[in-house]
């Protein structure tokens, strides 16, 4: 009976499930909401994510005889430890846990990983190098020449995440609103706004987002928009779009001169991950003003899980959970 592995990829707007059989072919997959603890809490995204493996298993069609689970990688947003202590009761419990469907199977070693490893494997294949990724949040990172990752940035909306769909509408909106207010010339920023809104003048926009029950996402879904416009010329959306991304880069570039020695960081594998990042106008700006010769990621971050899923015996990653500095 050959053993399976199951991989997750959880972050704060979805999880993804996989089961792969021991050739690494995918034979189920979940989707569920979004696991980080940040988000959702502590108590419920553990609760989601158990429900979550249980309908993954329940979705293979499987028979619970033949369903022998070797190991389980978690990929996850969100704090570390709390991850890391959720793996280990999941080791200890998940096969008696009320929540499950599949009561008599065991995760096998369950192992927690910071949600950047599987983009960072995507963008170095396992190899010393870089990703910049930019979603609804941001981050850098990095494994250096002796294989220790690294994470940086992904500070979250309050203290940075430039590069970010947050970043990108948090700085099209206070434009928009000096726009609508007079003080600075109209552009095609103040439109998309008022458009998505529905609010025809800076008082209204501002209650609006102010008392939207969840204003963070509506504020990075403004991002598609205001790279659109940035692609068609509109000067005052390409600044938003440099002001937001070009940190993101310095940091990045910070970084591969800290871990890497000057000489190599032209032929560095450096990728850039998330729809921000990966848009043609950000991509080819960034190039242009980048030491790194930066290559999109195509692929999703579960393709990265399974990657890793593969690259490892046992299905454990050698790679730790990122350090937290670079």
């Amino acid at each position: 009976m050959s053993p399976y592995r199951i991989g997750v990829d959880g972050g704060g707007t979805k999880t993804e499930l996989i089961l792969v059989d021991d050739r690494g072919e995918i034979v189920a997959r979940h989707l569920a909401p979004g696991t980080n603890p940040s988000i959702a809490g502590p108590a419920r995204a553990r609760e989601l994510l158990e429900e979550a493996l249980a309908r993954l298993l329940t979705e293979s069609k499987i028979e619970i005889q033949k369903l022998k689970i070797s190991s389980t990688l978690l990929c996850m947003a969100g704090s570390p430890a709390f991850w890391e202590e959720t793996a280990t009761t999941l080791s200890e419990t998940f096969h008696s846990s009320p929540l499950t469907l599949h009561s008599s199977v065991p995760l096998g070693r369950v192992t927690a990983l910071n949600d950047s490893i599987p983009v960072l494997e995507l963008a170095t294949g396992g190899r010393p190098g870089l990703v910049l990724h930019g979603g609804t949040g941001s981050f850098v990172a990095a494994r250096d020449p002796s294989g220790e990752t690294h994470y940086a940035g992904g500070l979250g909306w309050r203290f940075g995440d430039e590069g970010s769909g947050h970043a990108l509408g948090r700085l099209a909106i206070a434009r928009a609103l000096l726009e609508l207010q007079g003080w600075a010339p109209r552009s095609g920023l103040s439109k998309i706004v008022c458009a998505h809104t529905g609010q025809p003048d800076a008082p209204a926009i501002t209650r609006w987002f102010y008392q939207h029950a969840e204003p963070n996402r509506q504020i990075a879904a403004l991002a598609p928009a205001i790279l659109d416009l940035a692609k068609h010329g509109d000067e005052h959306a390409e600044q938003v779009v440099h002001a937001a991304c070009l940190p993101l880069l310095a940091l990045a570039e910070n970084v591969a001169a800290r871990l890497f020695p000057v000489s190599q960081l032209a032929h560095l594998p450096a990728g850039l991950s998330g729809p921000i990042l990966t848009h043609p106008f950000v991509r080819s700006f960034l190039s242009a003003r980048s030491v790194l010769p930066l290559a999109p990621v195509t692929a999703a971050p579960i393709e990265g899980v399974r990657r890793l899923l593969l690259r490892c015996d046992d299905g454990s990653p050698a790679s730790p959970t990122a350090s937290a500095t670079a």
